[in-house]
């Protein structure tokens, strides 16, 4: 049960797809940004700047591919082939490091022509890829190239603010689809916004899987438990300290609060629903788990089940933060890890490769987005900003 505190803020409309009050602050931000008060300056990605990256002892930061248009997800098959989704191009590329120096050294492109596709995993052989309102399904073939896509489900809402779709399977043999909101702090018209899906494998059925989650585009099962854990984006609107970024135990039926109830059961207050509606709400939502700083954007989350770091690590998860210029010095652009107990559950974040922000917070040289575990159990990071597919590998003892 949830603690209830109410913040207020100006009049606004409420109704749906409508800014509430609260995002009033946000608005004059973006102002400010597009004047040029926040804008970071892009830096290369340079050998030398990856190697100055912070990570823990005994870790070693190179880089797996490069020259790559804005890679987001990544998934890998059974062979080790890296496949990477690039949505500015509506294209799928193949990676392979043929001669295991780490780098990878065959490129091909595997699927093209699907505008804005995004997520992407691989599941029994075939390859399912998310575009903002259709989700594909293609066969993997011997040879590590695919079949064309096939059409699986299709009619996804609109993507508003959030349009890239996450997805996965999960232990029940589901597909899951994280939907984000249409905007920053809004009511939705649509039920499917600001939820996970959970669909049939053939795309023939799908429902509603759990709701009030604004962006939750980074999620996973953890190996021991099945239990599904999400990163869900918090609110804009609310300043520097606005709401935190929450780490859910996401469970099928419940309802994490967005947008009316962030945090520890923080109230958002609007012309369009009393305070007391709120606060009774606020008693039925489930309040996150962890939370980490507000603005970083989580964008993938997955599950370290390698063999090659240190055995701390197994069963582990790791969370990309996107960044954000939403506050001043902006936040974000690392890797963290999340530390699970041995039954399976979240005991505190730890940061485990940052560096990217330079100059005091004023610029940057890459924009973590998407995870995956290699074949041989080094951790691969994309960088939209740069282009790059950054290899983390385990070389020696550490703390």
């Amino acid at each position: 049960m949830r603690s209830s505190a109410v913040h207020s803020a100006g009049p606004g409309q409420g109704a749906a797809g409508d800014w509430f009050p609260t995002l009033r602050p946000h608005v004059e931000l973006i102002a400010r940004r597009r004047a040029g008060a926040l804008r970071l300056a892009r830096r290369d990605a340079t050998a030398q700047r990856v190697g100055e990256l912070m990570r823990p002892g005994g870790f070693r930061i190179g880089m797996f591919a490069s020259h790559l248009d804005s890679p987001r997800m990544l998934a890998v098959g059974v062979d080790g082939t890296v496949y990477a989704t690039l949505p500015r191009t509506g294209q799928v590329v193949a990676l392979q490091d043929t001669d295991e120096d780490g780098r990878a050294d065959r490129r091909r492109v595997m699927v093209s022509d699907l505008p804005e596709v995004h997520g992407i995993c691989i599941h029994d052989g075939q390859m399912y890829l998310a575009t903002v309102d259709e989700v594909f399904v293609c066969r993997i073939r011997d040879d590590a190239t695919v079949g064309s896509p096939e059409l699986l489900l299709e009619n996804l809402p609109f993507g508003g603010r959030h349009p890239c779709r996450t997805i996965g399977f999960g232990p029940d043999e589901h597909l899951y689809i994280a939907v984000g909101s249409s905007g920053h702090c809004c009511k939705e018209s649509n039920p499917e916004h600001a939820t996970i899906l959970r669909a049939s494998p053939n795309g023939m059925r799908r429902s509603v899987f759990a709701r009030g989650l604004r962006n939750a585009s980074g999620f996973g099962w953890h190996p021991l438990t099945d239990q599904m854990w999400a990163m869900d984006d918090g609110n804009d609107g609310f300043g520097g300290v606005g709401p935190p970024e929450e780490l859910n135990r996401v469970e099928e039926g419940k309802d994490y609060g967005w947008p009316f109830v962030w945090g520890d059961g923080q109230l958002v207050s609007t012309d369009a629903v009393n305070i007391e509606s709120l606060q009774a709400l606020a008693q039925t939502t489930v309040p996150p788990v962890l939370t980490y700083e507000a603005h970083s954007s989580p964008m993938a989350m997955v599950f370290y089940t390698g063999d090659q770091f240190p055995p701390r690590y197994r069963n582990d998860a790791f969370v990309t933060m996107h960044g954000s210029s939403g506050c001043d010095p902006a936040v974000g652009h690392e890797v963290v890890r999340i530390r699970f107990d041995r039954r399976g559950q979240p005991v505190a974040f730890q940061k485990f490769v940052s560096g990217f922000l330079i100059d005091g917070g004023r610029g940057f040289f890459g924009r973590p987005a998407g995870l995956a575990v290699a074949k041989d159990g080094s951790l691969l990071v994309g960088d939209d900003a740069n282009g790059v597919i950054y290899r983390v590998s385990y070389e020696g003892e550490g703390r």
